[in-house]
């Protein structure tokens, strides 16, 4: 038996050991802060353009109630009932323990090239307190001989000395306008010309990195209690923050122009694979399920929350958050094309360009632009430093328990993720460190998520059972768990991962930046990072297999796929209520709805057929 197995069959102070929310509130806001995130700003209104506009919420709410919301409720709920972390939690099937290695290297991975992207604002903040922004004009030392100021006169002088009348409008000439804009800040950013020439260290950039993970580990070391208050700021701020901005953005001339080019349906394009495929990877993008983190914030919950509700409030709130964004981001941009007076598609570009180019371009334009500048990248920094603190404490998390010894440690487990982290983010930290962090995301933040999110609910689906799991989470919350819920466990949910997943191995086209698709070797370091995760699944199942099981062929397997004796509730009066109710009602099937079993005999012969 592992020491995570010990842990959770302590007595009844174990969980008050452990901790949990003091609040509700609490909860809520980390999971908000958590689901809401940049690619709620960067990334979801240029997807909305690109896939059919308005037509897009077609195919993005069908995914959110298809797989979002059934993945973010299944997580929550079984880490709630069983007050484990993402690793401890598959004693539920012990032999895929390496589902949460799996999800706990993905957690490493990202908070280390994510941190830096959530540093950049901090950087920008710095730059905005001055009167006139740097990235305004080109009389700074780190500007390019390219550099060339955006406004209209200097695009119409650009345009008329180089090209022809008739090609003024040209999609070529817009894209070399937009790319002098580039120019400029990628002097300022510190990119080198590609993912070949890693560079220099940037110390501005490592030391603004520094800072902010002394700020996530004041945040975690001392657990939820602080890390809840915490996140009532960083989650409330980004929303006050929308909506002034959408105020702002929506009384500049030029507005409804970028807002009918974001809300213009075009249906025909629901016709196209790759517009599902784009609005299924966004729902991981933002719900953040098969990181683990999850799992790990619904296991501080106390034993009787109504989950169900949670798990509706949270991912409606993130979906109209990024519709919203979608708003502020586009009226915006319709401002900046109207004074440039160029088509506003011609600025709708996508990631970091987006944020850190041509936003801080159109804010640069406004009154007072130093003052929306600081809030707006005030605003990008909270929105990241959340999922910050779920992929440092979900690690953490893992270490206390699996070695509950440690939990009086706690400070310097959390120093020690911290630490490691920050070592690794050296890389992102180069003049080529953007490269970098576009190649890590592509192939950590999708691929691999999905494969550990289609294991997981197989495993809670039809491995333990997707009946069992009804029937626990019915006797936690003291509420029934729909037919529906049941459904899109056993059958829908899996289903569309299986699709997203092989439409994502079929049609995977190779990683790049600004429309420039990487070399080989780089796209072998990407497929060799992803799969450096995702080989735990196997490496954890043969071991098990081969040296912690006994018997047959069918007996090893048996135990493999078996719960442990780890699995169910925490604390003891839970445990023996839960153990007692299933004596009591056993499942005909352990894929059968329990009201489908009603009439099932009670016996404990029945129930051990049914185990």
């Amino acid at each position: 038996m592992s020491s995570s197995g010990d842990s959770l069959l302590d007595a009844e102070g174990e969980r008050e050991e452990r901790g949990h929310w003091s609040h509700k509130c609490d909860y809520l806001f980390t999971m908000t802060g958590y689901a809401i995130g940049l690619s709620n700003v960067w990334r979801f209104p240029y997807l909305c353009y690109v896939n059919g506009g308005g037509a897009f919420l077609v195919p993005y709410l069908l995914m959110l109630v298809l797989v979002g919301i059934p993945l973010f409720f299944l997580e929550t709920a079984v880490g709630q009932f069983s007050s484990s972390s993402c690793l401890a939690v598959f004693s539920v099937c012990p032999a895929f323990k390496g589902l949460g290695m799996a999800s706990l290297a993905i957690n490493l991975v990202t908070v280390a090239y994510y941190i830096v992207l959530v540093s950049y604002p901090l950087l920008f903040i710095t730059y905005s307190f001055t009167w006139d922004l740097p990235w305004a004009s080109c009389g700074n030392s780190w500007n390019s001989p390219n550099c060339t100021a955006f406004s209209p006169s200097t695009l119409v002088l650009l345009l008329s000395c180089r090209f022809p009348p008739s090609t003024y409008n040209s999609p070529s000439v817009l894209s070399l306008t937009l790319n002098l804009s580039f120019n400029r800040h990628r002097k300022l950013l510190r990119a080198s010309s590609g993912i070949d020439d890693v560079g220099r260290i940037e110390w501005p950039v490592v030391v603004v990195t520094f800072v902010v993970f002394v700020f996530l580990f004041f945040c975690v070391f001392k657990g939820i209690k602080i890390l809840g208050k915490v996140m009532w700021l960083t989650a409330i701020f980004p929303f006050v923050m929308l909506f002034s901005l959408l105020i702002r953005g929506v009384t500049l001339p030029g507005a409804v122009d970028g807002i009918y080019f974001y809300i213009y349906p075009e249906f025909n394009r629901l016709k196209e694979m790759k517009v599902w495929a784009a609005a299924a990877i966004q729902i991981f993008y933002s719900l953040g399920p098969g990181w683990g983190s999850l799992i790990c914030f619904g296991s501080y919950n106390k034993y009787r929350n109504r989950c169900t509700r949670d798990a509706l409030i949270v991912p409606v709130l993130n979906c109209s958050t990024s519709i919203l964004a979608g708003f502020v981001v586009f009226s915006v941009l319709g401002f900046m094309a109207k004074r440039a007076g160029v088509s506003v598609e011609e600025l709708a570009v996508a990631g970091p360009s987006l944020v850190f180019v041509v936003y801080p371009e159109a804010l640069s334009l406004m009154p007072v632009a130093p003052l929306w500048s600081v809030l707006f990248f005030l605003m990008l920094f909270f929105l990241g430093i959340d999922a910050c603190f779920a992929h440092t404490e979900t690690p953490v998390l893992c270490v206390l328990d699996e070695f509950p010894k440690l939990r009086g440690r706690r400070d310097w487990v959390t120093f020690f993720v911290c630490f490691i982290s920050f070592l690794a983010t050296i890389i992102f930290g180069t003049d080529g460190g953007i490269y970098w962090i576009t190649l890590v995301d592509w192939y950590c933040a999708s691929f691999t998520v999905i494969i550990v999110c289609f294991c997981q609910i197989c495993i809670f689906s039809y491995t333990y059972g997707a009946g069992r799991t009804v029937q626990d989470l019915q006797l936690m919350t003291g509420r029934p768990i729909g037919y529906g819920w049941w459904g899109t466990w056993l059958v829908v949910t899996p289903l569309v991962l299986l699709g997203i997943l092989m439409n994502t191995v079929l049609n995977q086209s190779g990683a790049g930046y600004r429309g420039v698709t990487f070399p080989t070797w780089a796209q072998s370091t990407g497929w060799v990072i992803a799969l450096a995760s995702i080989q735990f699944i196997p490496t954890y199942f043969l071991y098990y297999f081969c040296f912690r099981t006994a018997g047959s062929l069918k007996q090893r397997m048996r135990t493999c796929l078996s719960p442990s004796a780890a699995w169910g509730p925490a604390k003891e009066s839970h445990r023996e209520e839960w153990m007692q109710h299933r004596l009591k009602y056993p499942l005909r099937h352990r894929l059968l709805h329990p009201s489908l079993c009603e009439n099932t005999s009670s016996s404990p012969d029945v129930f051990l057929k049914a185990l």
